[in-house]
């Protein structure tokens, strides 16, 4: 074989080597980009800073943003959110309309025989509000016989439930109202209604915002733990997906604590690090 022929053979692999190459970058532009799993997470857009909407129309607030930043730690999912009434939320869950809950909530043994709980993504303090002259109230057991407004379904209205089950003889008085937290609270100051079970934080920003004459009261360890852990979480659906999507979001959660954004935006919206310490 002489050195034309070599030289032809060599070429002809070069080439054919070539072709081989390119045909494989073709596919890799041509194959589908993995489409992404569609997420909705509802919200009732109250109570601030938790979730509201701002006088832009925009939905911001502290379990936004969380959801945000988790989801940023999860490329795999799409997001997006869907602003409804309260028990619309918990109802879109259990239909699978909504994936994902953000509404500051609590642990709760009735919704957790329905819904996925998230990891902790905010450390509560619970307290009562009460007016600044009442001095009726200093501590839960005080609260047989005086009044509030409350939301059904919230953490707070269980326990006063359950602790009216316990103490018939004198119980609670629960006025439910679906009325913002702002008019909720002007209807303590005012005396219209005895107290309010709240966050401290929460109750902390209302009256620094609002100038409200009232003052809070905190609850005991023993106290505390009538309403709820001392945390609160986001919920998943209990879908044929849910238990892979809670995984996911857990994996998010520890990411945005491990990486101190997570204790950022609770500093933005409180002045303080309410983050979870895991």
């Amino acid at each position: 074989m002489n050195i034309r022929t070599n030289y032809f053979i060599s070429a002809l692999s070069i080439l054919t080597l070539t072709v081989l190459l390119s045909g494989c970058d073709n596919a890799k532009e041509n194959s589908p980009t993995p489409q992404k799993e569609k997420i909705t997470i509802a919200t009732s857009g109250a109570p601030s800073p938790f979730t509201t909407v701002n006088d832009k129309g925009e939905l911001i607030g502290y379990d936004i943003e969380v959801v945000k930043a988790v989801f940023a730690q999860l490329p795999q999912y799409e997001i997006n959110f869907e602003v409804t009434e309260f028990p619309s939320v918990l109802a879109g869950l259990d239909s699978q309309r909504y994936q994902v809950g953000a509404n500051n909530y609590a642990m709760n043994e009735k919704r957790k025989e329905k819904y996925f709980y998230s990891s902790p993504i905010f450390m509560n303090q619970y307290v009562i509000a009460v007016a600044e002259n009442n001095d009726s109230i200093n501590r839960f057991s005080d609260l047989k016989g005086k009044s509030t407004e409350v939301s059904p379904g919230l953490n707070y209205a269980t326990a006063l439930e359950l602790y009216n089950e316990q103490h018939p003889d004198n119980p609670v008085n629960i006025i439910y109202s679906e009325a913002d937290l702002l008019p909720v609270l002007q209807h303590v100051e005012t005396g219209q209604y005895d107290f309010q079970l709240i966050d401290k934080v929460m109750l902390s920003q209302y009256i620094s915002e609002h100038n409200l004459k009232l003052k809070s009261i905190d609850l005991s360890n023993e106290d505390a733990e009538r309403i709820a852990s001392p945390y609160s979480y986001l919920l998943i659906s209990k879908g044929k997906k849910g238990e892979q999507l809670t995984k996911d979001i857990n994996q998010g959660i520890q990411k945005i604590i491990n990486n101190g954004e997570l204790s950022e935006i609770s500093i933005h919206y409180f002045g303080a690090d309410y983050s979870p310490k895991q």
